[in-house]
């Protein structure tokens, strides 16, 4: 297939804010990087999230240092969400959470026992449509999916050994897809032996359309938060292995728009000083990671222009358009 694309919307090439078009969502942000910062920057989205809800969040291989505090969910969990379950899938990967018994003795291990943990892919697997894709029409996710009405999706944004970045796009898009079947159409070339064998950018699209398989089936009842500490180049797919944290901590970025929160935080980055954000900036782009956003704005799924909401001074909100153009904003009301 003939690749065809804008010009400037390769995966290693990140775009300005002032060079983007289109409407813009809101963003929320909190620079409180504890139990009550989750808290109160869940409260500006929960209304979406009704009926049986789910928690999309990465657990963690075992003894993971990076992962999102469990004491952090284990407060939210209680005091706003008493009747959600956390929900995973095995990985495609031989490790801590290969097969449902390795990955619920993981969660053990990690303390995720004080709610339900839905191994989602469990009791097999179904299939969601992708809407307008160019590699897939349909999507093969854990079963259990289809049991809830909404989905919570709570991501440690950090980088990724494949992706550049992973942030609320990665987190569906691979996280929601099952152990042999989704996450091998996203990784593996049919027939290949190599497990690893998709092109970079492919990678990002076939990850981005999964992740549009989920964005479309809950529709309304999807919401996002980006919690941005230990940001690690690596995932905390690689447990104790993930290499040393040298980015410094930023805050949590909360959205209804999936696309409009990560390009948030991937902006919030490149608006570090650039001996704080080089090696993950460096990540990004040798992944082409930066394909995740232009393609998600490709698929209709959310804006790349937001108004950045700082809850914690909301006089001194930030104008996203000032703060890619100069970094100062950014550097004096946020960071």
């Amino acid at each position: 297939m003939t690749e065809k694309r804008t010009p400037g919307t390769g995966g290693e090439c990140y775009i300005p804010y002032g060079q983007r078009t289109g409407e813009e969502s809101v963003v929320y942000f909190t620079r409180d990087l504890s139990a009550d910062g989750l808290k109160k920057i869940y409260e500006r989205i929960q209304s979406r999230l009704t009926g049986k809800v789910a928690v999309k969040l990465h657990t963690g291989e075992q003894h993971g240092p990076n992962i999102i505090p469990r004491p952090w969910v284990r407060h939210l969990i209680e005091t706003d969400l008493p009747d959600a379950s956390i929900v995973e899938t095995n990985t495609y990967y031989e490790g801590d959470r290969y097969t449902t018994d390795v990955h619920r003795k993981t969660l053990e291990v990690n303390g995720w026992t004080f709610c339900p943990v839905d191994i989602l892919d469990e009791e097999g697997t179904a299939m969601l449509p992708v809407k307008d894709g160019k590699w897939f029409t349909e999507m093969s996710v854990g079963k259990n999916l289809l049991n809830y009405d909404s989905l919570f999706v709570l991501t440690h944004f950090k980088g990724h050994t494949m992706g550049g970045f992973g942030g609320s796009n990665k987190n569906i898009g691979i996280g929601c897809a099952d152990g042999r079947i989704g996450k091998a159409m996203i990784h593996t070339v049919p027939g290949s032996d190599d497990l690893w064998s998709i092109s970079m950018e492919e990678f990002m699209e076939r990850m981005t359309e999964s992740a549009k398989s989920v964005v479309d089936h809950f529709g309304s009842k999807i919401a996002y938060v980006n919690v941005m500490r230990n940001m690690s180049v690596s995932c905390d797919c690689e447990g104790t292995a993930a290499m040393p944290v040298v980015t410094p901590d930023v805050g949590i970025l909360a959205s209804t728009d999936i696309l409009a929160v990560d390009q948030a935080c991937v902006d919030l980055i490149y608006a570090l000083k650039e001996q704080d954000h080089k090696d993950f900036v460096e990540r990004m782009e040798s992944r082409h990671g930066l394909r995740q956003l232009t393609y998600m704005k490709e698929l209709h799924m959310g804006n790349d222009r937001y108004q950045l909401i700082n809850i914690d001074h909301e006089d001194l909100s930030i104008q996203p358009p000032e703060a890619v153009k100069d970094v100062v904003p950014f550097q004096k009301i946020v960071l």
